[in-house]
């Protein structure tokens, strides 16, 4: 697809040009020419995506008239010192490089009908020739052209996630206008076009980067409906490098075809994968707990295995499974959280309240709260309701009795507040599970398979105490129902693999219902087949190697015995020898960086630690479980359901992947906005350096 950037909008000036050279440069590289010589972005062929936009005498298709410089410039004079050109009419100066163009919009809108006092105005015809024909002898300026707020605004929409119809809104380019006449918002059509292109240039670095990958890697899926009720699938890869550090990129958002079933997400899925060169180096695949989805990983799973592909495992997402446990416990006590998030969105919104709130819990001693309240409908804003009322019920109460003729409904009878009470006990394990998971660095399956045991142990105790009340006990029976649906689907080879190759479970921290004798042999088997010392020739140990020379051999040992001793490490499996030493040492402690850690012992198992980058990369969840638990998800949320189909591929993937540390890039060039930064600090924040 070819655009321009030469045609911006109605009044468009002198046409730039952007047929420079299409190797690869960071903007930093081409000073010391101003920004705009050389263009923020080359090979933007000018195209006018608005028919009609352009000025008489003005079409991008021609050559741009010498005649036209002569005449702006007949009404501006150059400073002595050669750097700047002077309004004659009214003083305002310019910056010896601002395009003739810009000059002509500033007669145009400040000195209507400059062109009739021509008589009056004398220029001396030299000054004009010396400033065109030695455009290298300029010193470099800071000067900012129009041109360069498109590119800024660009950042803005990906940034907060808009579509480039927002700048269709009237009023916000009257704003920008009411700031400097001159300038010219790209039109929709545009501004579209520029992002598509930025998504192909930087999704093609991707798939660059991932054939680079020398382990393998898992994915994560994610859906969603939009406002359009169209039906989108997110794919995100996982792998853990070279170095031990986690990495993560978004592939793709696809739309899910009509009917949106298990057969669309699987051709799909398979769309993607094949487009990274993944579908044969995927080792799992996490869903979102949906049957489609669960049928769609299963199809997959097939077809790799009939095509002897590396082994592949689905899993599913603990996140959602947790989320959905708690939702479960909350029905009876629902009317009453309703009461306090109600009295909590008042207090949001009284600053007088807050300050009483704030003094009667320091009068109480009922702990330091943190204004504004999170009241969102998300497990962190319920479980707050009930924090107010366990930690700070005698304020509250007390406040609402102050306001009682205004607020004196959500007043809470004794009946409500043990109700609360009761429940504010029971999901306290809940809410240190979600808040550990959702502020540790790596969640790895096996230690949320570990906080899932735990739940599953909590909503059995309330089962059978005897103090429960039924209701809360009805509540715990369907509880109880999903961990043990989770707990079905996450009994295989892999997840138990998986688990105990986090150093902090291992066997020893491994849940009762994965811990089957036989996984283990399994799981020495596939070290055997899928890790041999085959497969490692730079760490074959040769004959007569220091390593292979042990305690009192030295240089004496014979020739045979060094035989002797290979077929005997032969026979023991090396790599089995590298799992039983690993298994037969204690757990580390839960506060260590597992990633840190094998580092750290790879040298001591060269083979299971390329196992362990393998597969602690699969992940225990689809979404980042503080967009499923935390107030964050809202914002998160509204963001991907209200962009329309001709934006919501580019802008959330470009967002993702600027989040991820990648530079905005269009075609072969990396746009620096740092550098673009810098040249509106170093102008004054605006479009014409002014000087008065």
């Amino acid at each position: 697809m070819q655009f321009g950037a030469g045609v911006v909008g109605e009044k468009s000036g002198a046409l730039m040009d952007w047929n420079v050279s299409t190797a690869y440069k960071n903007l930093k590289d081409m000073e010391p020419k101003s920004m705009m010589d050389v263009a923020l972005i080359p090979n933007m062929e000018p195209i006018d995506v608005t028919p009609g936009t352009s000025d008489k005498g003005n079409n991008s298709t021609k050559p741009r008239k010498k005649t036209m410089t002569s005449v702006y410039l007949k009404f501006f004079e150059t400073t002595p010192d050669g750097k700047n050109r002077k309004c004659k009419f009214c003083g305002q100066i310019y910056s010896i490089s601002t395009a003739t163009g810009n000059l002509g919009r500033h007669l145009s809108n400040r000195h209507p009908g400059y062109d009739k006092l021509d008589d009056s105005i004398s220029t001396p015809g030299s000054q004009a020739i010396i400033v065109i024909k030695k455009p290298q002898t300029q010193p470099k300026t800071s000067h900012i052209e129009p041109e360069h707020l498109n590119w800024l605004l660009i950042k803005w929409l990906i940034l907060a996630s808009l579509p480039p119809s927002t700048f269709e809104e009237k009023w916000l380019s009257n704003s920008f206008k009411f700031l400097s006449p001159p300038v010219q918002i790209w039109p929709t059509e545009k501004f579209q076009a520029v992002l598509h292109e930025v998504f192909r240039s930087m999704r093609d670095d991707i798939r660059c980067m991932l054939e680079n990958v020398s382990s393998k890697v898992s994915i994560t899926l994610d859906f969603w409906t939009s406002y359009q009720q169209i039906f989108y699938m997110s794919v995100t890869c996982q792998w853990i490098d070279e170095s031990w550090s986690f990495r993560k990129f978004l592939l793709d958002i696809s739309r899910v075809p009509s009917p949106c079933g298990s057969a669309e997400i699987y051709h799909t899925l398979i769309k993607v994968l094949k487009f990274y060169n993944l579908e044969t180096r995927v080792l799992s695949c996490t869903h979102d707990n949906s049957t489609n989805a669960v049928l769609a990983c299963h199809t997959l799973k097939e077809d790799l295995d009939s095509q002897k592909a590396n082994p592949f495992c689905y899993v599913p997402c603990a996140a959602r499974t947790l989320n959905s446990i708690i939702d479960d416990s909350l029905p009876s006590t629902k009317l009453v959280i309703s009461k306090i998030r109600e009295f909590a969105l008042e207090m949001n919104s009284s600053s007088e309240m807050m300050e009483e709130f704030i003094q009667f819990t320091t009068t109480y001693q009922e702990g330091t709260w943190k204004f504004p309240l999170d009241v969102s409908s998300r497990w962190s804003g319920t479980y707050q309701m009930l924090d107010i009322v366990r930690k700070a019920g005698r304020s509250m109460e007390t406040l609402i009795r102050k306001y009682e003729e205004t607020h004196g409904r959500l007043l809470l009878n004794s009946a409500e507040k043990n109700a609360i009470n009761i429940m504010h006990s029971y999901l306290e394990p809940f809410y240190k599970t979600t808040n550990d998971i959702c502020t540790n660095r790596l969640p790895t399956l096996g230690l949320v398979l570990f906080f899932m045991d735990h739940i599953s142990e909590t909503i059995t105790a309330c089962r059978e105490s005897r103090h429960t009340p039924d209701w809360l006990k009805n509540a715990a029976v369907d509880m109880a129902a999903k961990v043990r649906s989770y707990n079905d689907q996450v009994s295989n080879i892999f997840t138990y693999m998986t688990a105990i190759l986090d150093p902090r479970i291992k066997i020893e921290l491994i849940p009762e219902s994965l811990n089957l004798e036989n996984y283990l042999e399994e799981a020495r088997s596939h070290f055997v087949r899928n890790y041999s010392t085959t497969h490692f020739a730079s760490v074959t140990v040769t004959y007569g190697s220091n390593q292979e020379l042990e305690d009192g051999g030295g240089v004496n040992v014979s020739f045979a015995e060094e035989i002797a001793r290979k077929r005997r490490r032969a026979s023991m499996g090396t790599a089995t020898d590298e799992l039983t030493q690993y298994l037969s040492e204690p757990p580390a402690p839960i506060p260590i960086d597992v990633l840190e850690w094998w580092k750290v012992n790879s040298g001591r198992y060269p083979r299971l630690s390329v196992m362990a980058r393998d597969f602690l990369a699969v992940q225990a969840a689809a979404v980042v479980p503080e967009d499923l638990f935390c107030s964050k998800g809202d914002e998160v949320e509204r963001q991907k359901v209200s962009l329309p189909y001709s934006s919501m591929q580019a802008i959330l993937c470009v967002r993702s992947w600027t989040e991820s540390g990648m530079k905005l890039k269009y075609k072969s060039t990396e746009i620096d906005y740092e550098r673009l930064m810098e040249l509106v600090e170093n102008g004054g924040g605006g479009f014409e350096k002014k000087q008065k």
